[in-house]
Formats: structure tokens, sequence, C-alpha cells
């Protein structure tokens, strides 16, 4: 349940901090006191968008804080181990929405960064939020279904679940099919075309030497000249018999003579006598290499024209089929997978066409038995929300669920669902989108509530003025009703109505007080004595005189023994 509230530079509040209890929290104040204000705040935290027009002027951030306690933390254990969420042993979940002015928004449970999608899947389990205006999702009839479905126990939903995934199969073997029904002359022209392709990429019977050596043998053959030339010099170099100047071998022989003359009468010159004597024959050896080299060369025109073919068919092929050699292997076997499938035109389409049948066979099956079972929920269904509804004084009430057959089944199954209702005796039956009065419409989604609460393992509820539209006696059912679900849930209402207030486990009251020239919002339990002025407010305006503080009291007294009852 949600133990603790805090709230800085968010809108209208400076800071607030709020403790609520288990059972029925009442949240009332004046219009424009900041009650909206305070459901949006509980909103952000539990994953809705934020807005930066939300933080307070001249602030830099706003910060919206939720302590809860988690009495079954073994519900949450999945979601928490997944994102890494630690818990003590005190079961405290505590949630922060950071906003800043110049920045992105921050949500942390428990230290821990979270984004909205992972915010919400954790929050969902924790609170559920229902609005004054939250019953439009009545009037959209795909959630009659998600809302009969939500009756069912394990094997609907696996049964659900199987439909859906029958159905997208089936849709894409139709989907198969319809890419095989090209016309012949279309296909015949694909399989030239592939057949060609193919025999191209075959007749080049590509190697791995294709991607690199034989490009540097080109390359060494179509330069033979240049590389001939540059050897022949060097060897010169080594080996020349000017005079003048005289080859390297000659000039390193002469210097090793005179180093030789030079260690006849110091000794110490005999190592670097050695060192030149090795330095000399690795010389020799590497003159006698480039003429063994220079020697072997061979320009063989014939090979480097058939190299120079064969690049060019590469290239060719690159430039249809792929950058890479196996670039080009991989798109011929794509081709040659795909010519298959089109010679064997005929018996693949013909296996399809079968598994279309199967599958079909087998969704129109388990389409009729989920629909068989939320025909079974649905008359459950019916006589409880009746039942609810004429404890909420629609006494006359006529609640139907409506089944449609598709004429082929459909993702959900072969029916549409629609809530049908009438209101007035001797009235047909209508879709809820006929109903006029947001006070019957209040308390059909009441009747659902509670019958849905009575099955989740949600903790707390948050009812946003869902009294809205109703008064006088259906007041003190809904506010019986209400009272009834707090018994298992934490509740927190914003009500403006004294018989639904009455019934409160803890009261508390929000109001604009003004300070330094700034206006700013409070809410403060109420102590029993400014508890029953709240209520005579309530109940009779700004003037609180004797007979309404009177009223008041025996209000409370009275919903204090229903409650024990």
């Amino acid at each position: 349940m949600l133990v603790e509230l805090n709230i800085s530079n968010f809108a209208i509040i400076d800071e607030l901090k709020i403790n609520f209890t288990k059972g029925l929290n009442i949240i009332t104040g004046e219009t424009g006191a900041g009650k909206s204000i305070l459901i949006e705040a509980i909103g952000i935290i539990l994953g809705s968008r934020s807005n930066r027009d939300y933080i307070q002027t001249g602030q830099e951030k706003a910060v919206l804080e939720g302590v809860f306690y988690v009495e079954d933390i073994q519900i949450l254990r999945s979601i928490l181990e997944d994102y890494s969420i630690d818990v003590d042993d005190d079961k405290l979940l505590i949630i922060t929405k950071e906003i800043y002015l110049n920045g992105p928004s921050i949500s942390k449970v428990n230290g821990r960064n979270l984004n909205l999608t992972m915010l919400r899947r954790l929050t969902s389990q924790l609170v559920d939020i229902f609005g004054q205006h939250e019953h439009q999702s009545l009037l959209d009839i795909s959630n009659h279904i998600l809302l009969v479905d939500s009756f069912g126990d394990k094997d609907l939903l696996e049964l659900k679940s199987k439909v859906r995934s029958l159905y997208q199969e089936l849709k894409e073997e139709e989907k198969k099919l319809i890419s095989l029904s090209v016309d012949s002359s279309e296909r015949d022209r694909e399989i030239d075309i592939l057949k060609y392709q193919i025999q191209e990429i075959d007749e080049a019977n590509l190697t791995e030497e294709d991607e690199d050596s034989i490009e540097s043998e080109y390359k060494k053959l179509s330069n033979i000249n240049t590389i001939s030339q540059s050897i022949e010099e060097a060897i010169n170099y080594f080996s020349s018999e000017d005079f003048s100047s005289g080859g390297l071998l000659n000039l390193f022989n002469r210097s090793l003579s005179l180093v030789d003359n030079g260690r006849r009468y110091d000794g110490t010159l005999d190592d670097l006598y050695r060192r030149m004597e090795d330095i000399n024959y690795e010389l020799q050896d590497i003159n006698r290499e480039l003429v063994y080299y220079l020697e072997s060369i061979d320009v063989d025109a014939e090979r480097l024209y058939l190299l120079e073919e064969r690049i060019n068919l590469v290239n060719r092929l690159r430039k249809k089929y792929g950058k890479y050699i196996n670039n080009i292997l991989e798109f011929k076997q794509e081709a040659e997978d795909r010519l298959e499938k089109l010679l064997n035109h005929e018996k693949e389409y013909q296996l399809i066409s079968k598994k279309i049948v199967e599958l079909k066979g087998i969704l129109i099956n388990n389409s009729e038995e989920l629909s068989s079972k939320r025909k079974k929920i649905s008359k459950i269904l019916e006589g409880q929300v009746r039942e609810e509804l004429n404890a909420l004084n629609m006494l006359d009430v006529n609640f139907k669920i409506g089944f449609k057959r598709h004429d082929e089944p459909a993702i959900d199954g072969y029916h549409k669902i629609e809530f049908l209702i009438s209101t007035n005796p001797g009235e047909d039956l209508k879709p809820l989108s006929k109903i006029i009065s947001g006070g019957e419409m209040s308390r059909i989604m009441l009747a659902f509530k509670s019958i849905v609460a009575l099955q989740d393992k949600i903790p707390t509820l948050i009812f946003d003025e869902i009294d809205s539209g109703i008064s006088g006696r259906t007041a003190q059912v809904v506010g019986e009703k209400i009272d009834m679900i707090s018994k298992s849930h934490q509740l927190i209402c914003i009500s403006h109505l004294p018989q639904i207030a009455a019934f409160a486990d803890s009261h508390f009251l929000i109001d604009k007080v003004r300070e330094k020239d700034r206006t700013r919002t409070r809410v403060q339990r109420l102590s029993e004595t400014a508890r029953v002025e709240e209520m005579a407010r309530l109940l009779g305006g700004a003037n609180l005189t004797k007979k309404t503080l009177e009223h008041a009291s025996e209000m409370i007294e009275m919903s204090k023994k229903i409650k024990k009852s």
C-alpha cells in the first residue's frame, strides 16, 4: 500500500507530505484546492509522462516520491529480479520521480534507474487509478472482451493465446499463398533470370584465390619490366667493376682487408673483424640471390592476359551480386532456393493450401471453445453486475453481454463482445454508449471495480471523484460499497459527497493558503473535531450552523456503525 507521498516544487505545491493508512483514505477540499494535482502527481510517480510545466517558477526541478509497503513481496519477485532492485526486510519500495527544467526526467525505484516501460510494469501491480473520466474506457467496445477475459481462469488465457498464435500463423501462410499466386509469365521470367544468374556464378568457378592472390600475381606480372630494371640496378651496385667507385662487395672487401691489417697490431679489433666478415658473407648471399631472381624472371604474356580476364570477370560478378566472394556465393544459394520454390510452385501451392485448410479448422474449433468459455463467464458476470447495480440503487437495470459472430475467426476468436444495458423497465437493451447519465455510468464502473477488486491482487485503488453525478440515497449506497472494497484493499478516494466521506478511516483536507504573496497547497489529516467541521461544510457550505454540525456528527457515527456491522 501507499504509506507516504512526498511532493516538492510541483505546480502550486511547495512541500507536501501525506501519510496514508490502511482502509479508506478520503480527501476532500474546495474546487481548485489541488485535488487533481495530487492525483496527477501520483500518476507520474507510477509511470505517467511528466511535463516541465509542472515545475514551479524559479525552481530547477520538481521531486515526487511515493513510499510503498508491499506485504506480499513474492508477487513482485520476478520483476524486481529482472530489474536488479533490492528490497530490505522492511518490504518498502521507494519510487522517486525527478523532473528537471533543463534535462530529462529520472525515475528511480530504491535508487535503481528505470525507464517508463519498466516502471509501469512494476507499478501496475501496486496501484490501480480510476479517474472521474476513466469510465470512457467502458464506452470502447474493444475493452469489453478484455474485461470478460480478465475473469477467466488459466485455461481460458492459454486458449486465448493459442487462438492468437493460430490466427497469426494462418495469416502468414495466406501471405505465402498470395506471393505464389503470381501469373505464369511473371513466374517464367523470374525463373529465366535466376537460371542465368546461377549459371553465370557457377561457370566462374570462384575460389578463395579470387579474393586476393590472383590480383597480387597480376600486379607482379604487369610490372615485370620495372621489377627487372630495379633488381638489375641493385646487382650493379653490389658488384660494379668501375675502378673509380667500385661495387658494394669490392668496397666492403677493401674495408675488411684494412681492418685485418690493423688487427695484426691491436687484438681488440678481432671481434669487429669477425662481425664484418659475417656481414661480407651475408652481402655475397644477397647478391647471389638477386642474380638468381633476375635470371628466373619470365615475362609470360599469355598468363598476364588470363589473369586480366579473370580479374575482370570477378569484378563484374562483384558489381552484380556482392562485394566479396562469400557474398556472391550467398547470393547464388538464395537464388537456388528461390528457383527450387518456383520450379516446385504447384507442389508448394498445394502444400500451403492444405496447411491453410488445416489451420482454419483448428482455429475454428479453438475459437468455438473460447467463445463457449466466454459465454459461461458472461452469464456469471451478468448476474454479478446486476447484483452490484441493485446494491448501488439501480434496481430496475437489465445488464447483458452480447455476442456477435464474425464471418471468419479473428485474432480474439469468433465473436465480438459488447455490453448492453437497459436502465428502465420496458426499455430495450442498448449499448453503454447510449447511456447519457454520468451518475449511472459512474455506478456501472464502480460495479465492475467492485467485482474485479474481489479477485485481483492490486493492493491500492485510487478513486478520483467516482461519485460524480450522484447524490442522496445513491451516494449513501456508493459509500457503503466503497467501504466494503476498503476491507480488502487500501483505498484513496477524492470525493465531494459527505455520504462517502463519512466512511473514511482517515480523512484528509486539501486547501490553499496564502503566505508571503504566494499561494500554496497543503494537506492535513483531520482530527475528529475538524472532521465534523469538514463534513458540515460538505453538507451545508461555508456557513457552519449548530444543526449542520450535529447532522455531520450523526452521519459519521452512523457510518461507524455500518462499518462495524
